[in-house]
C-alpha cells in the first residue's frame, strides 16, 4: 500500500476541505426567520389576536419589510462588490467593512428583523411579533457567535480591528 488518507495524517497536515470553509452556523439565518413567522402564524391559527387597523397593518408592514428588502439587497451589492458571498455555509473570502458595515457587523440581520416585523404587521399577528426575541437571540448565539469565531480564526487582527471599531447591531 502506497499513499495515505486524510485520516491517517496528523491533524494539523489535513488539508481542509472547501466544503468545511464556512462558520458552521446552525441553520440559515433566512430559515430561522421563517421558522419564527411560521410558529406565529400557528399560534395566531390558535388564538388570533388582532390589534391594527387595516390601514396601518399594511403600510407599516410593507414599509418594514421593504426596508428589510432594500438592506439585503445592499448588503448583497457590497459583499458582491468586496469579491465574497452572502450564504453562511460558504466560505467568506474577504471581510466586507464599507456601505452599513461601516455601521453594523451585521446588517443583514438587522434587515431580516425588519422583515419579520414587516410580515407580523401586514397579517396583524401579535403572536409573529412575539417569536422576534426567540429569533435573535438563536440568531445571535447560534449564527453570529459562530460567524465572529470563524472571521476572527480565518482575518486574524483585520477581523479583531474591524470588531473593535463596529458595533455588533446598529
Amino acid at each position: 500500500m502506497t499513499g495515505s488518507s486524510q485520516e491517517d495524517l496528523p491533524s494539523d497536515a489535513r488539508s481542509k476541505p472547501d466544503a468545511e470553509d464556512h462558520a458552521h452556523v446552525i441553520a440559515h439565518p433566512p430559515l430561522l426567520v421563517l421558522g419564527g413567522i411560521l410558529a406565529g402564524l400557528g399560534l395566531d391559527a390558535i388564538w388570533p389576536a388582532p390589534q391594527l387597523p387595516a390601514s396601518v397593518q399594511y403600510v407599516l408592514g410593507a414599509g418594514l419589510f421593504l426596508a428589510g428588502l432594500a438592506i439585503v439587497l445592499t448588503c448583497a451589492l457590497t459583499f458582491a462588490r468586496a469579491g465574497t458571498s452572502v450564504p453562511t455555509n460558504t466560505p467568506t473570502t474577504a471581510l466586507a467593512t464599507n456601505g452599513l458595515y461601516r455601521y453594523s457587523r451585521n446588517p443583514i440581520y438587522v434587515a431580516l428583523a425588519l422583515a419579520h416585523l414587516g410580515i407580523a404587521a401586514a397579517v396583524d399577528s401579535p403572536w409573529i411579533l412575539a417569536t422576534l426575541p426567540v429569533v435573535l437571540v438563536v440568531i445571535r448565539y447560534g449564527v453570529i457567535a459562530r460567524e465572529e469565531r470563524y472571521l476572527e480564526a480565518k482575518f486574524g487582527d483585520a477581523y479583531r480591528d474591524y470588531k473593535a471599531q463596529v458595533r455588533r447591531w446598529f
